[in-house]
């Protein structure tokens, strides 16, 4: 007998309505349509439209050159959505959550992040299909030639170079939180773009120096951050290829959402290099989105995913895989630290006691 709810032949068996539902299904199918309407929000310049103070509909649109019947429904379901507030005379408002992390003008925005998944990591989800069937990645540095190529395109740089220092601003605060930098007085941000995670740890550790390791078409990009946040006196650019040059020496050394980039043999390499820069009891500290052990949570997956639409061997990995290419380049005392919703960070020492690699 088949069981309950399958189809055999021509003929359905219904499951029970008290039993289950497409709601998840559905839900998450439709999950783009209130992606899309945050991402826009950013785009357009909501929230930054609101910094200063409430609007009505109609203000609010024209501030935002917006036209005809969508406005009103857009900023009701940015509403619905948790992403604006609306009082008793219908002025729209800027929540806490969006007036902490999307006002371009303050220290916490994330609205870069923002702007370079709606640019680029958005439109790129569209060739899912088309990277499965071919393995192959579909936009981005890899699709264009290699790094240097991709970075010729100013649009596309600096749209990158947004995304980059968005994403690693959040990781450097909580790495800036919850690791022992009293013990360490040097710091290098291995494939460091702008210098986003260079910055948060010198803003929370006042002794800390050091700087950030890239491509040379990185330095005016770096230095100019860095010098706008006040920090130019205790962090360098260091230029260089970490695959053909050596790397900078410090007490420690990150490469953050780096190795993902690459093929396994290539992340044993840069692993290696790390090791061999360091000084005795020096640390490497690796963060990435990684996959659970049991592959169940969609976090490090979803990522994974993106680096097959955008890499050419790149993938998510586990903390356990991270813990052993360290240790098979001599690291010991590996260890794994919680950093945000969607990273952690496995450090290694040089020159301490074994410690074993716990679960994600």
């Amino acid at each position: 007998m088949a069981p309950q709810g399958s189809r055999t032949g021509s003929r359905s068996i219904r499951y029970g309505t008290d039993k289950m539902n497409p709601k998840h299904i559905l839900e998450t199918a439709f999950a783009f349509r209130a992606s899309k309407v945050l991402l826009t929000a950013v785009e357009l310049g909501v929230f930054k439209s609101l910094a200063h103070g409430k609007q009505s509909a109609a203000d609010l649109a024209h501030m935002l050159g917006l036209q005809g019947r969508g406005a009103a429904d857009f900023f009701d379901a940015l509403v619905a959505l948790g992403f604006l507030d609306r009082d008793g005379n219908g002025l729209y408002g800027n929540t806490l959550e969006t007036s902490a992390y999307l006002d371009p003008d303050g220290t916490e925005y994330v609205g870069d992040l923002i702007e370079y998944l709606n640019g680029r990591v958005y439109p790129t989800w569209n060739f899912l299909t088309q990277a499965l069937r071919q393995g192959a990645p579909q936009r981005g540095p890899a699709a264009s030639g290699g790094f240097s190529t991709f970075y010729s395109d100013r649009d596309a740089f600096d749209l990158f170079l947004k995304g980059m220092n968005g994403g690693s601003r959040l990781a450097g605060r909580a790495l800036a939180k919850h690791f022992p930098w009293q013990s360490y007085d040097t710091v290098i941000d291995v494939g460091s773009a702008r210098g986003g995670v260079a910055v948060e740890l010198a803003k929370a550790h006042r002794h800390l120096r050091g700087g950030g390791f890239d491509l040379q078409e990185l330095r005016d990009p770096f230095e100019s951050y860095v010098r706008s946040c006040g920090f130019d006196d205790r962090l360098k650019f260091f230029g260089g290829n970490f695959f053909a040059d050596p790397l900078p020496t410090a007490d420690v050394l990150i490469l953050g959402r780096v190795l993902h980039d690459w093929s396994v043999p290539q992340r044993e390499l840069l692993i290696r290099k790390a090791h061999a820069a360091l000084p005795a009891r020096g640390a490497l500290i690796v963060y990435e989105a990684f996959i659970d052990d049991s592959r169940r949570k969609p976090g490090g997956l979803l990522s994974s995913l993106n680096m097959l639409l955008q890499t050419t061997d790149g993938s998510e990995f586990t903390t356990h895989q991270c813990g052993a290419w360290m240790q098979e380049a001599g690291f010991v005392g590996t260890r794994v630290i919680p950093l945000t919703d969607t990273h952690a960070a496995v450090v290694g020492t040089k020159g301490s006691q074994p410690q074993p690699i716990a679960s994600s």
